[in-house]
């Protein structure tokens, strides 16, 4: 199983957005999640090796593509955004691209994900790379502001550059069913998002049931999300394989009924080569290799990139390489 990594300018593929749809609550109605069956389907995922050798050295490589390399920490500067975006502009070691012989191919993050505050000194950062900035924005990470303040900031966030803005659902209104709510709400954040592309984090570790995380996702996606996603990373609970079953498996639902194609970002958690891959067989397994691409797939992560690079110098030397050899700044 080996992936293509498409080697352009921009690093950005043509892709039409999801334009939203009126709200279907007969659709709503009929979604159903077994927990105990997606349990069982989870637990095959990662239960055997299913890359080896030079094919999960590419892997690897395309895994780094759809990283949202990020900080989202409470003692942020802009000095820190700054040696991140340093580390997105140049994510392998030149000693291991050379060794890999990927020469001039673009091997770049799907995005940096900062806070508001940050956003001009990414943009600035990174400026000629392609690389998109993403802001989290809408209250995050409780989501819990005045709608007019939410929308604000996201506003702002577009005005200074960002071109995804991740926003947070109030997990209020799926916990007592208030699908309307949810709807009008994440409909009025797209329209102030303009083209900034728009990921819905549902928290999904607060919504308590399988089904819930389902209504959910349906409900964003008709709402106009481009992108749903996992987790904040600051619940307690954070991605994992069986929620994100259940939120690809709403995806290939809404493709086959719309056409439109709606990105997956698991947060929260993912840290190791061994979570990128599983999360990438994952998607392979249900959606096919197709959907392996930035404008469909990201990992929000802080810590994974470092172990990729020491997973990628293992597979060519053999050898495990100490943490500091591939510093985040």
């Amino acid at each position: 199983m080996s992936l293509k990594i498409v080697d352009n300018k921009s690093g950005q593929i043509a892709h039409k957005r999801n334009p939203g749809y009126p709200l279907d609550l007969d659709w709503v109605g009929r979604v159903r999640m077994n927990r105990s069956a997606l349990e069982r389907r989870a637990s095959t995922i990662g239960a055997r090796r299913t890359v080896k050798k030079d094919y999960q050295l590419a892997w690897l490589l395309k895994a780094i593509t759809m990283i949202d390399l990020t900080t989202l920490n409470a003692d942020d500067t802009p000095g820190r955004v700054e040696r991140l975006c340093a580390k997105a502009r140049n994510p392998l070691r030149s000693d291991i691209r050379e060794k890999l012989g990927i020469g001039d191919l673009r091997v770049l993050p799907g995005a940096v994900c900062v806070y508001h505050s940050f956003v001009g000194t990414a943009v600035k950062a990174l400026e000629g790379t392609g690389i998109p900035v993403a802001a989290v924005s809408t209250a995050f990470p409780h989501g819990l502001a005045p709608v007019e303040t939410k929308i604000r900031e996201i506003e702002m966030s577009v005005a200074d550059g960002a071109k995804e803005i991740d926003i947070v659902i109030e997990r209020g209104m799926v916990l007592r069913g208030d699908w309307q709510a949810l709807y009008d709400q994440v409909r009025a954040f797209r329209k102030a998002c303009g083209e900034a592309h728009i990921k819905t984090i549902l928290g999904t570790g607060e919504l308590a049931t399988q089904t819930n995380v389902a209504k959910a996702s349906l409900v964003c996606m008709l709402a106009g999300a481009d992108f749903i996603k996992t987790s904040t990373g600051k619940e307690k609970t954070n991605a994992d394989l069986v929620t994100s079953l259940t939120m690809i498996r709403m995806i290939r639902w809404f493709a086959e009924e719309t056409g439109v194609e709606i990105g997956y970002k698991p947060a929260g958690g993912i840290s190791t080569a061994g979570d990128a891959l599983k999360y990438m067989a994952l998607m392979k397994e249900e959606l096919g290799t197709h959907w392996l691409q930035p404008h469909l797939f990201r990992f929000g992560a802080s810590s994974l990139l470092t172990d990729i690079e020491r997973q990628l110098e293992h597979g060519l030397t053999g050898h495990y390489a100490a943490d500091y050899r591939q510093p985040m700044v």
